[in-house]
């Protein structure tokens, strides 16, 4: 059974431009700062953007752009808050931003949906609406840590699944691969389980468990145990773990780049006089500005929802313009790249095989 209402049959799939549609009531910098993000990222990467919200807001934000960058405007006046329970919250406002795209999604009339609204409510409306692929327990939500360059991280499950079972942990681990493969180009992603010790032997029975099954398992580069300190020197492409441990390192990471944004723009206040440096400047000269950048969660958008029918994108609560136009970017790489089916068929394979 699902929710919502049809979506508006003013946007057709064009052959040549994906659609990727937006919510534009969810976070806190919403709905001026979504829109400015959406215009964005039209113009830099020549998507068609579905703006999802009050049509008459919308208009007035928009309205200027929507002829030159192929934008358009599917009014959804109810807005679900971060405090609303989210299946109470989804199944009562059929008419918000969040259920109308996922359900565009789901009918075929956007390629993808982004959002930074109320996650357990996206969580909620991918699973009501778009149902699991085939094979897949729980989906997870997976987020880049350019942490390590020249290669990101990819962290899985990012939030979506507080209490886990071994087997969803395999699972994850095998669709962290594929997505890394296909959207960073390695071939063989190195897995690397998140636990507080390098030996089989470590970590709580969650962690031992995993750790048996994904030992034995051909076809992943399972490179054992790695502890907090591996991740910041990128021992693993995918790190693995359940969302309860994963949201924990991402919002870590997450408040050490607002602390260091922040050292570093103190410093560039006191430094830039004295040596007559603009404050981006002497940040570059003494290596700072690029570490900013790597723990800055701007620079990845969002995390991609893996595991549902359909390409969904949960961007961060206080997204900016800058976060929503690179989490629309990530939604276009995940849509060219076909992510979603082929982890349909890679699952298909390893159902098989296992028969």
């Amino acid at each position: 059974m699902t929710y919502g209402r049809e979506p508006s049959n003013e946007i057709i799939m064009s052959e040549k431009k994906m659609i990727i549609a937006v919510d534009a009531a969810g976070g806190e910098f919403a709905p001026r700062e979504i829109v400015k993000g959406a215009i964005k990222a039209a113009q830099e990467y020549g998507v068609n953007i579905a703006l999802v919200g009050n049509k008459s807001i919308l208009h007035v934000l928009a309205g200027h752009y929507m002829n030159k960058l192929n934008i358009k405007i599917i009014d959804a006046p109810e807005v679900i808050s971060y405090n609303e329970p989210p299946l109470k919250a989804v199944r009562s406002k059929p008419n918000s931003p969040i259920v109308v795209g996922i359900n565009m999604v789901r009918d075929g009339t956007a390629s993808a949906f982004v959002s930074a609204g109320n996650t357990g409510a996206i969580l909620c409306a991918g699973l009501l609406n778009l149902s699991k692929i085939k094979g897949i327990n729980r989906p997870a939500l997976s987020s880049f840590l350019n942490i390590s360059p020249p290669t990101p991280a990819l962290l899985i499950d990012a939030g979506a699944n507080a209490n886990c079972h071994p087997n969803n942990l395999v699972q994850f681990a095998q669709m962290g691969s594929v997505y890394t493969k296909h959207i960073l180009g390695i071939s063989a992603p190195s897995i690397g389980l998140l636990n507080n010790g390098e030996e089989e032997i470590k970590g709580n029975r969650l962690a031992q468990e995993t750790h048996k099954l994904l030992k034995k398992l051909n076809g992943l580069n399972f490179i054992g145990n790695i502890e907090g300190q591996d991740i910041m020197k990128g021992k693993a492409n995918v790190i693995v773990t359940d969302g309860f441990t994963g949201n924990i390192v991402l919002k870590t990471i997450e408040g050490m780049g607002d602390t260091l944004a922040n050292v570093a723009r103190q410093a560039g206040q006191i430094f830039s006089t004295a040596y007559h440096l603009r404050g981006r400047e002497l940040l570059r000269d003494i290596g700072l500005g690029s570490l900013v950048k790597r723990v800055d969660y701007t620079e990845y958008g969002g995390a991609y929802l893996m595991g549902v029918n359909g390409n969904i994108i949960v961007s961060h609560g206080r997204s900016q313009a800058k976060t929503i136009k690179n989490a629309i970017g990530l939604a276009k790489q995940t849509v060219e790249r076909d992510i979603c089916r082929i982890i349909k068929e890679e699952r298909y394979e390893q159902t098989n095989r296992s028969k």
